[in-house]
């Protein structure tokens, strides 16, 4: 057996992004366990690299962490959507940017002990000028920033999220920027 199995799993509140579930569960050593577990459709997260060789970065609203934080552009992705799909529309409406061109840099599992959430990392690029179209609830600032001051704001730790630290990460790795 490699997986756990699940004996009960009940639907504790069901959220307009994730539902909460309580599972007991028989981990595959035989170890049986009371767990709580957020399931979540997953999400999409692009780094947008300008022409010039900048990203655009969100300084974006979270109250869960208490004020704004810098981020990559993200958004969960709909009833059976395509990540890819999900991915230019969240770039469009978060940036006001479209991209030509989408190249797939990673797939995340930021929460594994409690969260079966994924996300699909993306990096951007062709961006050209398009109508942007935020939500109600979102409250954020749109800034281009060199790739390099991008991860020095990483390791200076003023960007502290993690799917923007890898995909950061990961953008700065194609672009042969050594650092």
């Amino acid at each position: 057996m490699n997986q756990a199995l699940c004996n009960q799993s009940t639907l504790i509140r069901k959220g307009r992004v994730f539902d909460f579930y309580a599972e007991n569960i028989t981990l595959p050593n035989g170890v049986s366990m009371d767990m709580e577990i957020i399931r979540h459709p997953g999400a999409a997260a692009i780094v947008p690299m300008m022409a010039d060789g900048s990203v655009v970065l969100l300084k974006q609203y979270r109250h869960a962490v208490g004020g704004f934080i810098w981020e990559i552009p993200a958004g969960t992705l709909d009833p059976g959507e395509d990540a890819r799909r999900c991915a230019e529309r969240e770039l469009i409406e978060e940036t006001g940017y479209a991209a030509r061109h989408f190249e797939r840099l990673a797939e995340i599992t930021p929460l594994p002990a409690y969260s079966d959430e994924r996300i699909h990392l993306f990096m951007a690029t062709g961006l050209t000028p398009a109508a942007q179209s935020l939500d109600p609830d979102e409250l954020l600032v749109v800034h281009r920033v060199e790739l390099h001051l991008a991860i020095k704001m990483i390791a200076d730790g003023d960007i502290q999220d993690a799917k923007t630290i890898v995909g950061l990460q990961l953008a700065a790795s194609r672009a042969g920027l050594n650092h």
